[in-house]
């Protein structure tokens, strides 16, 4: 559908040791999670080149067929949502092509976190969970996963292991927690190493969800 996406970068100060992608939501851009770096307050910084790349604008169901930037479509907003299975594998394949460009510059697959928001965390969660390579470690804020199904049999052996964060608000009206809670559950009965935090908070990110990120990603980044 789309051969490349294109990005928002912040570039490494010092030597590029560690990358992080980080997918936006539906409806918003790569600009939109710019803003939380330097609030991360992480160790390694200097040495982390962040890419927040912009989904692909595309006509979104629930929202009327109106073109929107969309990692895929979203058909309707019950619990059990249906979604754009094949859109999902889409952007996922786009992701795995950023990765792989940051291993083309000598990056490590094991230093690079995948991070995203609502879709953006489904498609990190997807993406990440069936990457060949190992990864440092994987965050999804305000998301779950529709293809857990199928990750049961296309789970990568390689990120069996990887460092799990998944955070979500309690009352969250867009993602309900139970769906973000049943997968945590999921992937806990596959025996990943995830974590759970929830907050007080609707579809959005809060300052505690701040200081918990930070401190996975210099766990991670060591």
């Amino acid at each position: 559908m789309y051969s490349e996406l294109s990005t928002i970068e912040i570039p490494p100060q010092s030597a590029h040791l560690y990358s992080v992608i980080w997918l936006h939501g539906l409806g918003a851009d790569g600009h939109d999670f710019e803003g939380i770096v330097p609030e991360l307050h992480l160790q390694a910084a200097p040495s982390i080149h962040f890419i927040f790349p912009n989904a692909p604008v595309q006509p979104v169901t629930i929202n009327g067929g109106m073109k929107m930037r969309a990692w895929y479509d979203i058909l309707d907003m019950t619990l059990e949502r249906k979604v754009d299975t094949n859109g999902i594998y889409q952007s996922s394949a786009l992701i795995n092509s950023l990765i792989e460009r940051e291993m083309h510059k000598g990056i490590s697959s094991e230093n690079i976190l995948l991070a995203g928001f609502s879709q953006g965390g489904v498609i990190a969660l997807h993406a990440g969970l069936t990457y060949p390579h190992k990864l440092a470690g994987i965050i999804a804020l305000s998301a779950y996963l529709p293809t857990i199904s199928q990750l049961e049999t296309e789970r990568s052996t390689a990120n069996h292991d990887t460092p799990i964060l998944m955070a979500h608000g309690i009352i969250d009206p867009v993602v309900a927690i139970e769906s973000g809670k049943a997968t945590f559950h999921a992937l806990q009965a596959l025996d990943y190493p995830v974590e759970w935090h929830d907050y007080v908070m609707e579809h959005a990110v809060c300052q505690e969800e701040i200081e918990h990120i930070s401190t996975f990603i210099n766990t991670v980044f060591i």
